[in-house]
């Protein structure tokens, strides 16, 4: 296998690692663990097995399963094939699923169970050696996934990732952050989700050791980091609030965690604080990004102080432009639209050339495609982003314009909120807070007066034990739509 190749497509990280170092742990599920060896070998046996069944270059291959140890094997086996992997979440509903069959002409679906028998098929067979080779696939790159959104806004749009803006990104990430041979990476992450998914990919890119502990229960989140003795830990704010409670009643703490990571959905700085006191011998690197180019940013812990509120700088090969409504780019610290330019920019929406075409445009000044995020912030001297919220998250009430993010980064600075979503106004309802805490309503709207605009302070303020999430961990706006609605009618207004 050339040099060339060798970095082509994303299994050749595994195959990479598994050269260096093919005794060490790679991969640990609630079942077993396997070395970087044994990876190797079941990601070939799956692809022979794929293979059988008419599984081909630029095949689709959709699974609805749990993460696992061969669902990790079968990520690495389509890329062998150069196929495309297509992971959807286990709790996909069975229209959603027959949807992205349907419009991805999918040649193989595997659930669960259907992973267990293809991972029987590559146990029964006798090859010895793996029928199909690097030299088989074309050596154009193609398309290594399709990653469906979550769909917590909107239905679901496949985003096509080739396999060199894949490895552009695990590499610039990588670069970073610095994970290491040695790290043991708690992921409870799912594998549907970019976040999770790219914990494998990176993990292999450092030769660490992965453990998929989407299967532990929140209130053993702590025994099971340090029984895994994790060095490092991927955070969205649920598993953030769920261990920071847990740790605050042991004494314990993380002994051996050096690094969090933190997208999806932002910590507050308020929460990264509390981490910070909670476990002060680890490192938090707070990141921005997509599914559309992965990542956008990273902060280092080193450049947060004076800063808190940065997403950090972008990655190294990129660049992010704001813009005006009208397209001109806009000088430090005027605040527009997000977008962002470089190799890890992926390749558009599966078999949407108009959408595409609205989100991806070509930059007419260089014809390079690029992505238009949605999202608004700025940059300041130093080129450090800062993100202020979603287009669609800005709004005004009483004349002033407001962001669902300042309000709600108001009201998790109060103490006794650990979390909360501010929906904005709507018909028959004003502007509206959802919190999680032991403060009441009152106590929140009381509080968030003294510190924002009087116009900023929700009418109404409803807290409930637990915030409904998607998925993908992130707070579920739809249904905390509905709950508004229910509310509107039986609160009384603030003001």
């Amino acid at each position: 296998m050339s040099g060339e190749l060798a970095r082509t497509r994303i299994h050749h990280l595994l195959a990479d690692a598994a050269a260096r170092t093919p005794d060490a742990p790679a991969v640990r599920d609630a079942t077993g663990c396997w070395t970087y060896a044994d990876l190797a070998a079941a990601a070939r046996g799956t692809a022979e097995a794929l293979a059988d069944r008419g599984v081909g270059p630029g095949a689709r291959v959709v699974t609805c399963a749990p993460p696992s140890r061969e669902l990790v094997a079968l990520l690495y086996a389509t890329s062998v094939l150069g196929a495309v992997f297509v992971p959807l979440h286990p709790d996909t509903r069975p229209g959603q699923l027959a949807t992205v069959v349907g419009e991805t002409d999918a040649a193989a679906v595997l659930s669960g169970t259907g992973l267990r028998a293809l991972a029987d098929e590559r146990k029964a067979g006798t090859r010895e050696r793996l029928r199909v080779r690097d030299t088989d696939v074309p050596p154009d790159s193609g398309i290594a996934l399709l990653l469906y959104t979550s769909g917590s806004t909107a239905r679901p749009k496949g985003i096509v990732c080739p396999h060199d803006s894949v490895l552009f990104a695990v590499r610039a990430i990588a670069e970073a952050l610095s994970y290491r041979s040695d790290d043991v990476v708690f992921c409870r992450l799912p594998l549907s989700f970019d976040y999770g998914l790219y914990q494998i990919l990176l993990s292999a890119h450092a030769g660490a050791e992965l453990v998929l502990a989407q299967d532990v229960p929140v209130v053993r989140v702590v025994r099971a980091v340090r029984w895994s003795r994790a060095t490092v830990v991927p955070l969205v704010p649920s598993l953030a609030d769920a261990l920071l409670n847990l740790l605050a009643r042991n004494e314990h703490g993380l002994p051996t965690v050096r690094l969090f990571t933190n997208t999806g959905e932002s910590l507050s700085p308020a929460v990264a604080k509390r981490l910070e006191r909670a476990c002060p011998d680890a490192e938090l690197f707070r990141m921005y990004g997509l599914s559309e180019c992965k990542r956008v940013s990273i902060l280092a812990p080193g450049e947060a102080a004076g800063r808190p509120e940065s997403v950090g700088r972008p990655l190294p090969g990129t660049r992010v432009a704001i813009l005006s409504p009208g397209g001109e780019e806009l000088c430090p610290r005027a605040p527009g639209r997000i977008t962002v330019r470089g190799p890890h920019v992926m390749a558009g929406y599966w078999r949407s050339p108009e959408l595409t075409a609205r989100v991806f445009p070509i930059h007419p000044g260089t014809g390079e495609r690029y992505l238009d995020t949605g999202d608004l912030g700025f940059v300041d001297e130093e080129g450090f982003l800062y993100f202020t919220g979603r287009e669609d998250g800005v709004f005004k009430r009483r004349g002033v314009r407001m962001s669902i993010i300042e309000i709600e980064a108001a009201a998790v600075s109060l103490p006794g909120v650990r979390g909360a979503v501010a929906l904005p106004p709507e018909p028959g309802r004003d502007l509206m807070l959802v919190v999680t805490g032991t403060l009441s309503s009152p106590e929140v709207i009381e509080g968030l007066a003294a510190l924002i605009e009087p116009a900023k302070v929700p009418a109404l303020c409803r807290t409930v034990d637990r915030l409904p999430l998607t998925a993908n961990g992130k707070p579920d706006r739809r249904a905390l739509a509905r709950l508004a609605r229910e509310a509107a009618g039986s609160e009384t207004a603030h003001g």
